[in-house]
């Protein structure tokens, strides 16, 4: 067994692996470094508290391999385009993980089994770790449904899609019914709250529409309910019923503060909900007194809310306005038929006599690209533009285009795109004026000009990418179907605009073919 004083170090030089982590991670030319020394680091975490104890290994061998199986599955089968998904389904993973240490050092302390008793830190932070764990692990399963797209949609689902929406509703239900009367049957009022709240979260993620009636209301109430609970556990910790019927209320608060949330939001979501897993983990680190998980969720949470941050400037829209609002069209949206009359469509050949001619090439990536797959035939069309014609090819970033942060990033990464050609769009929108042809593939509203023009409109002084002040402008899509704000984009009648209708990947592999003959 390690002495104390030894593992103490070796916390330390853990804390300071994850800091250089985070640094090397905030660019794409260092991230691999940094993914690879954070690992370095959880490792000496993880070994030197295994070592610093007497402890049967048994289960831990056992849950190592597990995790180890999914950790690997997950690495060598998920693909770029379904990163933001298993994103937001890790998060929950944190979260659940520090309700269940946290829970299990409750009954410790109620059996005797630890060495000392429950203080008031300990049933704080215990109690802080119940409700932001289950929020953070009910609220990142719905972020993962509804960007796996079976939550809250009116479509026919397919088979696995269907089998986890209906299959966790039911095993919500059935677990939190089973032990509600089973652990408290002599606690009748509380028993019927965790039946109540498992069926709440089990009806609400089976709900086709992702908005009802009076439901910022129950978000508040259901926020007051928990933190009524979070009292009443602090002044009876030995009542584990008590704490487990929080975390239920805590559960249908994650459910219902996520489920609103629109698909244009889901970047600050992410961002949100890995701020929470870090809270919650460092909540959990007080719970059992052990400094390195201090400070390594609070390295997350700290850093998410940074990045929670920098997401909401991006969009020019409040944290409270994005968990309690919606981005929508309102009622005096543009006739759409007017906006698009004068819409102009084009083919590849003729996108190839416009590339032909240009100095200066900037491709606009949007969730389009990601969901066609089609960063590599984008990197091979820049090259042979570049190789061919002599012009210059960048690639213009929005921060909340896709799905999570730095969604486009990591897509283009994959494609081997320079990092120096991946510009911001701080970096990019000076420039346009200059630009002499801005390709938009799936992109929709971080492009659209009403951002600047229509103060009424719900996406107003969002920060844009200005592609319609470039000279010729070539959106690809499949159809004039609004993005995620429900609102037409004027941008695609531009008089500079021409509209390619095409799947992302299919229009980039015309085009390259139509260059290479021309």
């Amino acid at each position: 067994m390690l002495s104390q004083e030894f593992v103490n170090i070796v916390y330390v030089i853990a804390a300071i692996l994850f800091i250089f982590d985070l640094k090397w991670m905030s660019h794409p030319r260092t991230a691999a470094r940094g993914n690879a020394v954070g690992s370095l680091g959880m490792l000496l975490a993880i070994v030197a508290t295994l070592l610093s104890t007497h402890l049967d290994f048994t289960y831990i061998i056992i849950g190592l391999a597990v995790g180890a199986l999914i950790g690997a599955i997950a690495a060598l089968r998920v693909k770029m385009t379904a990163m933001p998904e298993m994103v937001g389904l890790f998060n929950g993973f944190g979260g659940g993980a520090s309700i269940l240490v946290a829970g299990a050092a409750l009954v410790a302390a109620a059996a005797g089994v630890q060495s000392h008793e429950a203080n008031m830190q300990m049933k704080v932070a215990t109690v802080a770790t119940g409700i932001i764990g289950s929020v953070t692990f009910f609220g990142s399963y719905v972020a993962f449904g509804k960007l796996a797209e079976f939550l809250a949609v009116k479509w026919k689902l397919y088979p696995w899609q269907a089998a986890i929406k209906y299959t966790f509703s039911l095993l919500v239900i059935v677990g939190g019914v089973y032990y509600a009367v089973t652990a408290g049957m002599d606690q009748l009022p509380l028993m019927v709250v965790m039946i109540l709240a498992s069926i709440a979260i089990a009806g609400i993620l089976l709900l086709k529409k992702d908005r009802f009636p009076g439901m910022n209301v129950i978000k508040w109430l259901t926020a007051v309910v928990a933190i009524a609970f979070a009292v009443w556990v602090v002044t009876d910790p030995t009542n584990q019923f008590l704490f487990w019927t929080m975390v239920a209320v805590a559960g249908v608060l994650g459910v219902i503060l996520t489920f609103s949330i629109g698909g244009a939001d889901m970047p600050v979501v992410i961002a949100l909900l890995n701020s929470y897993s870090g809270l919650a983990a460092a909540a959990t680190g007080f719970v059992i007194n052990n400094s390195v998980l201090i400070i390594s969720g609070s390295l997350v949470g700290a850093s998410g809310l940074i990045l929670t941050n920098i997401m909401c400037k991006a969009m020019n829209r409040s944290l409270v306005n994005v968990l309690f609002g919606t981005m929508g069209a309102t009622s005096d949206s543009q006739d759409v038929d007017e906006v698009y009359k004068n819409v102009k469509s084009t083919s590849s050949e003729e996108v190839a006599m416009l590339l032909e001619t240009a100095q200066r090439v900037v491709i606009v990536p949007g969730y389009g690209m990601a969901v066609s797959q089609a960063q590599h035939a984008v990197r091979d069309l820049g090259n042979l533009v570049e190789d061919k014609f002599g012009a210059q090819v960048d690639y213009a970033i929005h921060p909340v285009a896709g799905r999570m942060p730095g969604h486009m990033n990591v897509l283009l990464a994959e494609a081997n795109v320079p990092y120096e050609k991946l510009l911001t769009m701080e970096e990019i929108n000076p420039q346009l004026e200059t630009v002499d042809l801005c390709i938009v593939i799936g992109a929709n509203d971080v492009v659209n000009p009403i951002a600047r023009t229509d103060p009424d409109s719900p996406i107003a002084g969002m920060p844009i990418i200005d592609v319609d002040k470039a000279r010729s402008v070539v959106v690809i899509k499949r159809s004039l179907s609004p993005g995620f704000a429900g609102i037409p984009n004027p941008l695609f009648a531009h008089d500079n605009t021409q509209m390619f209708f095409s799947d992302g990947k299919k229009a980039f592999l015309e085009m390259i073919e139509a260059v290479k003959e021309v």
